[in-house]
């Protein structure tokens, strides 16, 4: 199996995946490849944090040319994989020379896929590009093919919890990400002083917790000829028994009320919202409780940022932290690079990232 996932988390989710019980974990670029069960597949969907998707490879061949390519996915037995009546859609991702457009290249696959169902039914089975049943992948990279079947279906940064959001959101797995990177206690206080839409509260209380983040979401997977229904709940059941019910100290604060009432409109969504302290706040005039604990902050940047003076802010911020924060470890996740060098505070750690495409870094500063 091979987990998707977003530049910079590579080892976060290694680690996760570990910890379910997989073997032979490799990382890989973007992505971390693990051996399993079809036990660890499911828990591996609704538990892990910060996967993009989960992709079962089917066939791996080479092909330099489009009829190559073409042969190997029709002699596949896809009637094996899905029925007649079944929805597909196929996402390709390419690199190298051998071939040059994605949307040739999917378009090529299905057709190989539509003419083997309709050599042995007479019938063909229709694509669907909102809701399919069954959702394919094909990575080529040069002449190496890989066609996978993404057991995840949609994004697993679909969490099922988001009904509204404020500008920009911050990604659910990158979030998730950061503060698992963090190495956050839920014994400490949490502030997301910052918050938006409360997704850095939301998946701590997740985390704190133990509700699994894809607890309240669908599975492609499910749509398999081979799902196992009964073992699906019995993971479900394994993992019920692993939520609890902890005294956590997570703080949302944000300038705007409506950015509160998103909060808490989402966090209900999670069933988290008895973990969460809302209140209106100005970051620069906050007021942290405790001695101690991680911050996490996600500055608004480009469209977002209603001020003149970037470097201003960050230095500003930068104050607040030092005169405000003493004994909390600070995270700044920031596309505003420029900006970041006006912050005034030596970096412990850093880390390259992408947030909402744009080039990111994660700085972590230790406020004593």
């Amino acid at each position: 199996m091979v987990a998707t996932t977003l530049m910079g988390l590579e080892d976060v989710l290694a680690k996760e995946i570990k910890a379910l019980g997989g073997e032979k974990v490799k990382v890989l670029k973007r992505a971390v490849s693990f051996v399993g069960d079809d036990a660890l597949l499911y828990k591996a969907n609704l538990s892990l944090r910060t996967a993009l998707r989960v992709l079962v490879p089917l066939i791996e061949f080479r092909a330099h040319n489009e009829e190559k390519l073409y042969r190997e996915v029709k002699d596949f037995p896809w009637e094996d994989v899905f029925s007649l009546e079944q929805t597909f859609i196929i996402d390709a991702v390419l690199s190298g020379t051998v071939f040059r457009h994605s949307q040739f290249l999917a378009l090529k696959t299905k057709d190989a896929i539509v003419d083997r169902f309709r050599e042995r039914t007479g019938q063909r089975p229709s694509i669907d590009t909102q809701n399919p049943d069954i959702y394919l992948n094909i990575r080529v990279h040069e002449d190496k093919v890989t066609l996978s079947i993404n057991s995840s279906g949609v994004s697993l940064d679909r969490r099922g919890y988001r009904r509204v959001s404020n500008e920009a959101p911050i990604n659910e797995v990158l979030a998730a990400g950061i503060i698992l990177h963090t190495g956050w206690n839920p014994t400490q206080p949490f502030i997301d002083p910052m918050a938006g839409s409360g997704t850095f509260s939301i998946e701590a209380a997740l985390i704190g917790t133990g509700i699994p983040s894809g607890w309240n979401r669908s599975f492609s997977f499910q749509n398999w000829l081979e799902f196992d229904a009964n073992l699906y709940e019995k993971v479900r059941f394994e993992l019920n028994k692993k939520i609890s019910d902890p005294n956590l100290q997570i703080h949302a604060r944000d300038l705007l009320n409506s950015s509160l009432e998103l909060i808490a409109k989402n966090a209900e969504k999670a069933g988290v919202e008895d973990y969460l302290s809302l209140k209106k706040e100005d970051f620069f005039e906050s007021e942290p409780k405790g001695s101690g604990g991680v911050v996490v902050l996600n500055p608004p940047y480009g469209e977002r940022l209603k001020i003149s003076n970037a470097d201003a802010f960050y230095k500003k911020m930068g104050d607040t932290l030092k005169q405000r924060y003493k004994g909390f470890d600070a995270w700044i996740i920031s596309s505003d690079l420029d900006a970041l060098r006006s912050i005034g505070l030596r970096a412990e750690e850093k880390i390259e990232m992408m947030n909402g495409g744009l080039p990111a870094r994660l700085l972590k500063f230790e406020m004593f």
